[in-house]
């Protein structure tokens, strides 16, 4: 039986005060900045930057163009090698193939589902030239052994965040542990502006390279320096992020207390093995991913249509690894068995809603159908 319910992987909580930023973005008559440095975007800016500690954060359209921003400022491109996990949103690997650089595919850590150092360094050749490790979920990379790696080689290290706003790795804050961090503000993200993405860096030369780029590489005036894009984020969206960061450490809260409830409730459930917070970790909670132990696809796909037929909007992130999706198989040769964690993980994973919206009576029936459909 279907329920008239529905609990959505993720919701984002728009009030009264980001309507109003809104409004008086357009009442202004300011809806954006030719060079993407208006009033409400440089505000953003400023205080996302103050937020994760890094010197600069440059505000994009999307978190693919803050990755592919990223990869440009390090002048990757034909002939050249970056790592990247197979076991996340193709975007992280689209943007290496975009600039025409290859994309080299690593396994993950069977636990955090992020990048694993040893298959990391295993992967690395002379052509390498970045690493993009992805803080998965809401939890971060280990990366301290990537970052020794990458030091000793030379090579520069992109944090894709875009699942990670305000997770820390270490004391220190997620974005601002690498050579460039990328966020997202799509609207599945703990916070939002819809679309929108920032990268953030220490580096001014980074800095300055990223903010032509955003604005079809112009310096100044309409002389193009170099190959560029029109990422540049609108002063509306930047209005709503504004006050989304505001509310980012409580948001933060009520997902870490939601995911102690739900682990503290689902440990009794022998078929889960349940997210975990390494000691030195925090997790932002982006979502609750759990495995289902020793299972094939089927059996977990018969799982969470179960669940989504109780009303919980349950999710596979990534049912298809991106080393066999059709693209990638065809273009770099990827072939089954080449990530064994990876492909274990995308056949036994599935999410559920932890998000800041939930009630505390969205809690106990996510707990209880749970324990039904896996008694």
């Amino acid at each position: 039986m279907t329920s008239n319910r529905f609990i959505p992987i993720n919701k984002p909580m728009i009030g009264r005060e980001e309507i109003n930023a809104v409004i008086k973005v357009l009442t202004s008559g300011m809806l954006t900045d030719r060079a993407g440095s208006g009033k409400n975007v440089t505000e953003f800016e400023n205080a996302y930057a103050k937020y994760i500690g890094s010197k600069y954060a440059l505000a994009v359209n999307s978190g693919t163009a803050a990755l592919h921003s990223s990869i440009m400022a390090l002048g990757i491109g034909p002939k050249d090698e970056v790592i990247v996990p197979s076991f996340t949103f193709v975007s992280t690997a689209e943007v290496v193939a975009i600039s025409g650089a290859q994309p080299v595919f690593a396994d993950i850590d069977p636990q955090t589902y992020c990048l694993d150092q040893e298959s990391v360094r295993k992967a690395i050749t002379s052509k390498t030239k970045a690493i993009i490790p992805v803080h998965l979920y809401g939890l971060t990379a280990d990366m301290k052994p990537i970052l020794e790696e990458a030091q000793k080689k030379g090579i520069a290290v992109i944090e894709d965040a875009a699942q990670a706003h305000g997770a820390q790795y270490m004391g220190q804050m997620a974005g601002n542990i690498g050579d460039l961090g990328c966020f997202s503000f799509y609207a599945s993200k703990v916070i939002t502006t819809g679309e929108g993405g920032m990268v953030t860096t220490n580096k001014k030369e980074l800095a300055e390279t990223i903010r032509m780029i955003r604005d079809h590489g112009e310096g100044s005036g309409y002389s193009p320096a170099m190959l560029g894009y029109n990422y540049r984020m609108p002063e509306m969206e930047a209005a709503i992020g504004i006050v989304q960061l505001s509310k980012l450490p409580s948001f933060l809260e009520i997902r870490r207390r939601n995911a102690k409830i739900l682990s503290e409730e689902l440990n009794g459930i022998s078929e889960l093995e349940l997210p975990i917070e390494p000691k030195g970790y925090k997790h932002s909670w982006n979502v609750y991913t759990v495995r289902l132990k020793g299972a094939r696809a089927g059996r977990r796909n018969k799982v969470v249509q179960k669940i989504r037929e109780k009303g919980i909007g349950a999710v596979v992130y990534y049912p298809t690894p991106i080393h066999l999706t059709p693209y990638y198989m065809k273009l770099y040769e990827g072939k089954r068995g080449d990530l064994p964690e990876t492909e274990r993980a995308s056949n036994q994973v599935f999410s559920l809603p932890v998000h800041q919206s939930l009630s505390k009576e969205d809690l106990e029936y996510i707990i209880e159908t749970l324990k039904r459909i896996l008694s």
